[in-house]
């Protein structure tokens, strides 16, 4: 087969060898004998070692077979390491061998040098075009791909294999022809690349079973053989992403390593992404960078994007939440626009106020880079992003960085926590972010004290209707804030009264009436008797004593609470309002009831003078007084408690 030379080493592997400088002369190369059908131009990649057919190989042979005329591209994208190159390369390979195709063309195409190199290289091949010259020979590729009347029929297929940039790619995009077919894999997803005949695919990771039927086919090729349960575990945890898989398989074979003992140090925090990854020279399948440095670029190239310099501190952010979805009201929140004000004008000398607008073209940014999936019209999960995308770029910051991307992250969903949860999707969506937190930086949430979010959290938890999880959730909360700030620490005990009220919520009013009448004892000691927290605690503790069954104990307790916060707090303080209430509610439940109504409807009268009529605590009020009054005219008729 003629015009198969060697190629030179340059970018794209076009031939420029056919030039020779001899002193001051310069011997050029005549055109060469354009080659016969069917001819490969460049080299397909290897098929990566026991490569795994997946479903979406299947299914963009179906849509590319079944498009017609209409549309003759297809773009593959996705994040760093899920195999868009493999896949097109498996394409290209089974399109060959089934003699699909007359002339397939293979290019690299990470620059636009790159592009016009390998379409000169095609033009040189092909067409017998002057290799002296390869912008000439690339338009001659490029212009024989287009159709004509009376032309030979081609069939050809055009890879264009990891364009980094659109911009490379202006005016160089094949033509549509009924004949011919154009495949891109790329990172980017900008509005560029598609349109004009091409379209989108998302190539996303491996299946869970796919990626499991991986892992053991690798590992087994090199006499590994792990139980299936290790090997799903490996699986999931690794994201289910075809280049992690591969990486990590290869350092598990190369340190004979278990999974079960890799998955430890993939669990252990002190170690970085690449210190669980081969090493460049290491790299199995002809890999030449690891999934880390794969992200790194990308995220550099993100961070030029306009806003510039606001991607690389964003993407950190999201580094902190949940990788199943981000609220954009987390994002967008005041702390987080005050965190990338800041980091900006360090990074970038840009002292400009980041807007709410600014925030969503970061997000966007990321997003054009396959580093993030975002999605606007999904509120509650707006932003979602892979968790070794997430570990890399926490390996990249420093502990006191991390720990102020704890503390602005925390922030940032405080912001964005409505004081009522009327959401339950947005509230449980604020939950799952907090824990990815307090799983991504525990420690930094304990300094200097314990963050508003995790007793938010635990409230939330109570709120929708799960009080033995929040019973569970504040007793972790409380040997926490023991272990790490004290026993006396005002956090702590705070952990110990939330702990008590959903012990009570819960059903053990006399486990939270024990709990309480410790936790009172030490706020005396540490806190004083005339605290407002200790205060609290008493009010706690009465009406868990009344819960248990002892209503005269509530009420006497109640009666001494009303004397100390009249003294500390005066008649008109809200709390003190609070306890008249109270103790009116536990004397009717003593049995009697027109002391009850009595109170109440002195208590109403100042209500209204102090709060107003609408307001709701005179509402209850007057619901609680027409209660007890009616209690009184039935014991009044019955003679009893009717």
């Amino acid at each position: 087969m003629a015009g198969t030379g060697p190629a030179s080493a340059s970018e794209g592997g076009i031939a420029v060898s056919g030039s020779l400088a001899v002193g001051s002369l310069k011997m050029v190369q005549p055109p060469r004998t354009p080659a016969t059908w069917p001819h490969q131009v460049g080299v397909l990649p290897p098929r990566a070692s026991s490569f795994q057919l997946r479903a979406t190989v299947e299914e963009l042979r179906a849509a590319v077979a079944e498009e017609g005329t209409a549309l003759m591209g297809r773009v593959l994208t996705g994040t760093g390491g899920v195999g868009k190159t493999q896949l097109a390369a498996d394409y290209a390979r089974t399109a060959w061998e089934n003699g699909e195709a007359d002339v397939l063309v293979w290019i690299s195409a990470t620059t636009r040098a790159a592009v016009v190199a390998g379409y000169a290289q095609a033009g040189v091949e092909l067409l017998g075009a002057c290799p002296d010259d390869p912008e000439a020979a690339a338009r001659t590729f490029l212009a024989w791909l287009e159709p004509k009347a009376g032309k030979e029929m081609c069939r050809w297929l055009v890879f264009l294999d990891d364009v980094d940039d659109p911009a490379a790619l202006r005016g160089l995009w094949p033509p549509n022809d009924p004949h011919g077919r154009t495949l891109v894999t790329t990172r980017r997803r900008d509005a560029a690349l598609t349109g004009q005949g091409r379209r989108r695919v998302n190539v996303g990771l491996f299946t869970p079973a796919e990626a499991s039927a991986y892992l053991s086919s690798v590992l087994a090729a090199h006499g590994h053989h792990e139980p299936t349960g290790e090997i799903d575990g490996l699986a999931a945890d690794l994201g289910y992403l075809p280049l992690a898989l591969s990486q990590a398989a290869a350092y598990i074979i190369d340190a004979a390593l278990t999974c079960a003992a890799y998955r430890r140090m993939l669990a252990d925090r002190v170690r970085t992404l690449a210190d669980l990854l081969p090493k460049p020279g290491a790299l199995p399948d002809g890999q030449t960078t690891t999934a880390a440095a794969a992200w790194s670029l990308s995220v550099e190239r993100a961070d030029q994007i306009r806003p510039v310099g606001l991607a690389r501190p964003m993407l950190q952010l999201t580094a902190m939440l949940d990788p199943n979805g981000i609220p954009q009201t987390v994002l967008t929140s005041e702390p987080v626009r005050t965190h990338l004000t800041a980091h900006r004008a360090v990074a970038h000398r840009e002292t400009a106020e980041v807007t709410t607008e600014d925030t969503a073209h970061a997000l966007r940014a990321l997003h054009r880079l396959s580093l993030i999936d975002h999605n606007p019209d999904a509120p509650h999960q707006a932003v979602r992003v892979h968790q070794l995308i997430q570990r890399a770029a926490r390996d990249t910051v420093t502990t006191e960085q991390l720990a102020s991307l704890a503390h602005t992250a925390a922030d940032a969903l405080i912001a964005a926590w409505p004081a009522v949860e009327r959401d339950t999707a947005l509230a449980q969506a604020l939950r799952a972010n907090t824990d990815s937190l307090i799983h991504a930086a525990e420690d930094a949430l304990y300094r200097p004290k314990v963050h508003a979010v995790l007793f938010r959290t635990g409230l939330s938890l109570g709120e929708s209707g799960q009080a033995a999880t929040a019973r569970g959730y504040f007793h972790h909360l409380t040997a926490e804030t023991r272990r790490r700030l004290g026993p006396d620490h005002p956090d702590t005990l705070t952990a110990r009264h939330n702990l008590a009220h959903w012990r009570a919520e819960a059903g053990d009013a006399a486990g939270a009436a024990a709990a309480y009448e410790q936790l009172l004892s030490d706020r005396r000691r540490i806190q004083g008797p005339d605290h407002p927290d200790t205060l609290t605690t008493r009010s706690n503790l009465a009406h868990c004593r009344g819960q248990t069954g002892d209503a005269a104990a509530a009420a006497t307790a109640y009666q001494q609470l009303l004397a100390d916060r009249l003294r500390i707090l005066g008649p008109d303080h809200p709390d003190t309002l609070t306890t008249r209430h109270n103790l009116a509610r536990w004397q009717g439940m003593a049995g009697d009831a027109a002391d009850a109504a009595t109170t109440l409807e002195q208590l109403l009268a100042d209500r209204q003078r102090i709060q107003g009529p609408d307001h709701p605590d005179t509402l209850t009020t007057r619901h609680e007084l027409a209660h007890w009054r009616a209690r009184t005219r039935r014991q009044r008729f019955t003679g009893g408690d009717g």
